[in-house]
C-alpha cells in the first residue's frame, strides 16, 4: 500500500465524539491515528456521518473542524479544517 500522506500520524487510542446538526447530533469514536493535518476514526457505522463536522476529544475537550476524506464500513479518514 502506497503512502499518501504529507505528514506521519502518531498511533493513538483516544475516545472523542463526532459532533454535528449544531450540536444535536453526537456519536462515539475512537481516534487511531493523528497529525497535525488530520486523523483516522473508528466508530461502529459511518452511514449517517456528515462530509463535515467537529471532533470533540474526550481528554481535554479540544474541539477539531474535520473534512471526510474516505471512509469504509467502520472507519474515516478526514483532514482538519480551519486550522
Amino acid at each position: 500500500m502506497e503512502e499518501r500522506r504529507k505528514l506521519l500520524r502518531q498511533r493513538v487510542l483516544k475516545s472523542a465524539k463526532i459532533v454535528y446538526n449544531r450540536d444535536h447530533s453526537v456519536v462515539d469514536c475512537m481516534v487511531r491515528n493523528i497529525s497535525t493535518n488530520g486523523a483516522q476514526l473508528s466508530l461502529p457505522n459511518t452511514l449517517g456521518i456528515p462530509p463535515r463536522f467537529d471532533l470533540r476529544l474526550e481528554a481535554d475537550g479540544q474541539r477539531l473542524g474535520c473534512e471526510v476524506i474516505w471512509r469504509h464500513a467502520q472507519r474515516i479518514g478526514v483532514r482538519f479544517i480551519g486550522r
